[in-house]
């Protein structure tokens, strides 16, 4: 199956949220690093740049919004994991023009990707209880 270049921008935040998650590395760091790698040029680099952007400027507001539906400590939780929920906690909260479920279905196939073995299952329970709180409109009725 091929990679659309929306899912494809969504890898290249994973990868730079775990860049700064694990090594501490800035954006600047990360940018630079990120159109270095081949398949760069084929993904969304607009919406790559953006929402890396949002993630890392929000971090601390995604990570409050999370905490209710969280049941151990973020420590805890893989630096992928941490990503890939920050990230979709970013796209409800920043960007109602992508269904929920669509937001839902990215991050669940990221975590089928790149998190541990029933990672997708622990994301996908923590972003389906958080969407109807960031989209009461479009997600609280389901």
């Amino acid at each position: 199956m091929s990679k659309s270049p929306r899912h494809r921008a969504r890898e290249f935040v994973i990868q730079g949220l775990y860049q700064h998650l694990v090594g501490g590395q800035d954006e600047a760091a990360i940018l630079a690093q990120a159109e270095g790698v081949a398949g760069f040029d084929k993904s969304d680099v607009a919406l790559y740049r953006m929402l890396l952007s949002e993630t890392l400027d929000d971090t601390e507001a995604l990570r409050e919004s999370l905490s209710p539906f969280i049941d151990r400590k973020w420590d805890e939780i893989s630096p992928i994991e941490r990503g890939i929920l920050l990230l979709g906690a970013c796209e409800l909260k920043h960007h109602p023009e992508t269904p929920w479920r669509v937001i839902l279905n990215e991050t669940i196939e990221l975590a089928k990707t790149y998190g541990g073995t029933d990672g997708h299952k622990f994301i996908n329970g923590i972003l389906d209880k958080l969407a109807p709180v960031l989209r009461p409109d479009e997600a609280g009725g389901r």
